[in-house]
């Protein structure tokens, strides 16, 4: 269950923008409502699409049916749109904008522009334990109890919800060297997880590829996954391995489902893909073998956002986990060991092999002359080996790359499964921020016509609702919260692409969030109507 919280007073800057079925969910008669969209075909989130209006007052909706009766103090003409909940993603790194001191960026308007009006955030075990304060939580004297939790601080453009994440909290206890942690450490780190539990976290999450999240053995994973549990919550991961760097991928899902079944937990696995050359084809046997778990009575769901290119760190693709071991200090300083690189620097080639080359990695942040050029490029303008040119690149900073490593035939086989749901995976420097949902609609719904637009939406707003308990978001019914989107479905597309990562996405008309009109004919209005959203913790004990 979610408990909501009040959102403060509006940004009220103007932005500048870059064959009918019965209704569903009709209720009776309203008269006054604040704004009726009128005439559109409306996708409800589940059931067939029919012709009608939607009407709105306050923050709710109040009316879905063929012709809302009464009086309006606004009505828009939503003929020849497709009318929609909006959309809900489930695993995005927008952290940053919603902390921002800056309104203007804490409107989310990359995800506002898709029609995105919910997010999860404190994904791939990033999410601090301090919920309340991820929050903007200002209620004093109440940290803990979400009963207590009354009101925001800032103003946000979306709604979202937060994870604690196995590597802040490993962070804050451990820090970041390889190994195990005390019975006391392991004590804390549970103690973290069930304050942030007890603050609304959704669950645990996990980037168990990522150093020094990878160090941790699954013991200790599904001892914090335990303390998630026992509040209600979900297990989120990033599995331990996608490819064949470690486990590979079906080891690494059947470790994701083991600490369900040894916690007790719903499990759901991030960004699910076949990544890199050697599991490319291996999406039917993880299918089968994730819904043999579901046959077997475990709840096991996906999400994935519909590119051929992750996005990650460089270090992160090339670099073997030792060598991360303590940190970026200790890293150079291997750097800069001739035992250690000799033993590095096979292992570097391997891992880029496994990626499908060095043009297979497009540099987008990092070092100043690096960004928009492929690893291969580097290295041929300074006339070396690829795997020195990335370590050229990581003596001077940290480079996020987008990696070109998945087949489309697997992402097809996955797409189409009713436990996979749509995400950006966002995160700056990669398209996906700007333009996920619009490429998924306009590239597998329109173009390739992987699933129909009925599937689309249901994937982006019903059954992600459903999986994680967001009560009264993504479905188009009287007294559900208003979140509501209206999109051209001859011009919904996206404009952003590897070169140009951070164009607006077009079509997308009319947005509202919690009742506030935040998109009008396709421009934003500056309206800030999101908010936290805390899951109501279960058991007792919570202070």
């Amino acid at each position: 269950m979610i408990r909501y919280i009040k959102s403060t007073t509006a940004v009220t800057a103007l932005l500048s923008a870059t064959a009918l079925a019965v209704p569903y969910g009709a209720a009776a008669p309203q008269d006054g409502a604040d704004l009726v969209l009128r005439g559109g075909t409306i996708y409800t989130g589940d059931a067939a699409p029919f012709r009608g209006d939607v009407a709105i007052l306050g923050d709710r909706i109040v009316y879905v049916g063929p012709k809302a009766p009464g009086t309006a103090a606004k009505t828009i003409d939503a003929t020849g749109l497709i009318v929609a909940p909006g959309f809900i993603d489930p695993h995005a790194h927008v952290n940053d904008a919603l902390a921002s001191g800056d309104p203007a960026a804490r409107l989310v308007l990359p995800f506002l522009t898709q029609g995105v009006t919910t997010a999860f955030i404190g994904v791939d075990g990033s999410g601090d334990p301090d919920v309340a304060r991820t929050f903007g939580i200002t209620s004093a004297g109440v940290p803990g109890a979400v009963a207590g939790l009354e009101q925001s601080s800032r103003d946000f453009g979306i709604n979202f919800a937060t994870y604690v994440g196995l590597g802040a909290v490993r962070a804050k206890v451990i820090g970041a060297d390889d190994r195990a942690p005390t019975p006391a450490e392991l004590g804390q780190m549970t103690a973290l997880v069930d304050t942030a539990m007890c603050q609304g976290a959704l669950g645990l999450s996990t980037g168990l590829f990522y150093a020094p999240q990878s160090f941790a053995k699954r013991d200790e994973v599904v001892t914090l996954a335990k303390a998630a549990a026992a509040r209600g919550g979900v297990y989120d991961s990033h599995i331990r391995d996608e490819s064949s760097y470690t486990i590979g991928l079906k080891g690494a899902v059947e470790e994701a489902l083991a600490v369900g079944r040894d916690a007790r937990i719903p499990v759901h696995i991030a960004h699910i893909k076949a990544l890199g050359v050697d599991v490319h084809g291996q999406a039917p046997a993880i299918i089968a073998q994730i819904e043999a778990a579901q046959k077997a009575g475990q709840i096991v769901h996906a999400d994935q956002y519909p590119w051929s290119a992750s996005g990650t760190g460089l270090s992160a693709a090339l670099l073997p986990r030792w060598a991360q071991d303590g940190g970026r200090a200790a890293m150079l300083k291997r750097f800069d060991d001739s035992a250690a690189m000799a033993r590095m620097r096979p292992e570097m080639a391997e891992n880029l092999r496994r990626r499908g080359g060095p043009a297979s990695l497009l540099i987008t942040s990092g070092p100043a002359g690096f960004e928009g050029k492929t690893l291969e490029q580097v290295a041929k303008d300074r006339a070396i080996d690829p795997v020195d040119a990335a370590i050229l690149i990581l003596k001077q900073r940290e480079a996020g790359v987008a990696s070109f490593n998945q087949d489309e035939a697997d992402i097809a086989a996955f797409m189409k499964r009713p436990w996979v749901v749509t995400s950006s995976d966002a995160s700056q420097g990669h398209p996906r921020y700007y333009a996920s949902f619009a490429r998924k609609y306009a590239t597998y719904v329109k173009d390739k016509a992987v699933i129909d637009l009925r599937t689309f939406i249901r994937q982006s707003t019903a059954t992600p609702a459903r999986m994680f308990g967001l009560e009264g978001r993504g479905e188009l019914k009287a007294g559900a919260f208003a979140d509501v989107i209206a999109f051209d479905p001859a011009t919904f597309a996206p404009r952003a692409d590897y070169a140009r990562p951070t164009l607006f996405s077009t079509g997308m008309r009319f947005v509202t969030v919690n009742g506030a009109l935040a998109i009008e004919d396709g421009a934003p209005t500056g309206l800030a109507g999101g908010r936290p959203l805390p899951r109501k913790a279960a058991g007792t004990g919570c202070k």
